[in-house]
């Protein structure tokens, strides 16, 4: 990828999607049959916490709003986050698009489902883990031969290659291009900048590395927060910036501040006092990251774009 770039992201994205497709299936499937079937394992479940299968959590703390709130987290604001956006400029045509679309929302809801359900028809067999992040590897080597379960496992693997080349490629294509060329040496020339983008992506991505050796527990938690973090100071600048006549430059910056203010505001406030409202933090940032959006676009030089 550092040396591929846009098009090695793409590439890789599509054979890990496939992997991920029939690993999650594979997967799926020795979990229903070590458990002795579906009816067994929902025995096993309501057995252990008739909770367990009811969609507000083994505790019963997750309310009807907050679980609702996720649909923006992990729904509708992912088209706010940059290494999504940023894959739209691939697309060869609107037909392509359209195309991506329906294969796409096929493919991530196969994933997303079947992968929920291993994580929950996994606990009767192997009770007791206490990190999530461990219950895909663990699972697959309890319930698959040893050679079927390592080419299992490239699944969760490939999920995570494809979110990670993206972001390094974005974080990468950001130092470059906005920084670089924009405020250190404008005049550089395309040979010098390609020569620059291969050495920051490889830097980037061995510091990633380091940073990796010692992760924390529970992966999901950092990551559903930087999604939220993204989504709030971006799916404004993205999707008005786009279709809406009016917006401009300091709705976007006004939005953006925000959107990232609030939303480390109310993440602490959370942490302190209990969600604010019922629902997840993502969910006020982004409704006033959308008023200072509005306001900033319409206060300060108000124009319509001609298109």
């Amino acid at each position: 990828m550092t040396i591929g770039g846009f098009r090695a992201v793409a590439l890789t994205d599509a054979v890990q999607g496939a992997i991920m497709v029939v690993g999650t299936l594979i997967l799926l499937i020795g979990v229903i049959i070590a458990g002795g079937g579906v009816p067994a394992i929902m025995q096993d479940l309501l057995n252990e916490n008739p909770r367990l299968v009811t969609p507000f959590g083994a505790d019963g703390t997750l309310t009807a709003a907050y679980v609702s709130s996720f649909w923006i987290l992990v729904g509708v604001g992912v088209v706010g986050l940059p290494q999504m956006a940023v894959r739209a400029m691939s697309y060869k045509s609107s037909k392509a698009m359209h195309r991506a679309l329906v294969i796409g929302t096929i493919v991530t809801g196969f994933i997303m489902l079947n992968m929920h359900l291993i994580g929950v028809f996994a606990r009767p067999i192997l009770p007791g883990i206490d990190v999530g992040d461990k219950v895909i590897p663990l699972i697959a080597l309890e319930v698959l031969p040893a050679w079927l379960a390592g080419i299992v496992l490239a699944a969760p693997m490939a999920a995570i290659m494809s979110t990670v080349d993206s972001l390094l490629l974005l974080v990468s294509s950001a130092i470059v291009k906005d920084v670089y060329l924009n405020f250190i040496k404008p005049e550089a020339t395309e040979k010098r900048v390609k020569q620059i983008s291969i050495g920051v992506t490889g830097i980037l991505g061995i510091i990633v590395f380091l940073l990796a050796i010692q992760p924390p527990d529970l992966l999901i938690f950092l990551n559903l927060f930087a999604f939220g973090g993204l989504e709030a100071a971006f799916i404004w600048p993205v999707v008005l910036g786009l279709y809406w006549k009016y917006g401009n430059k300091y709705g976007a910056l006004l939005s953006m501040i925000t959107g990232i203010v609030s939303y480390i505001a109310i993440h602490f406030y959370n942490n302190a006092y209990g969600n604010l409202l019922g629902v997840h933090t993502v969910t006020i940032p982004v409704v006033l990251s959308l008023i200072a959006y509005i306001i900033g676009s319409l206060a300060i030089k108000r124009k319509a774009f001609q298109f």
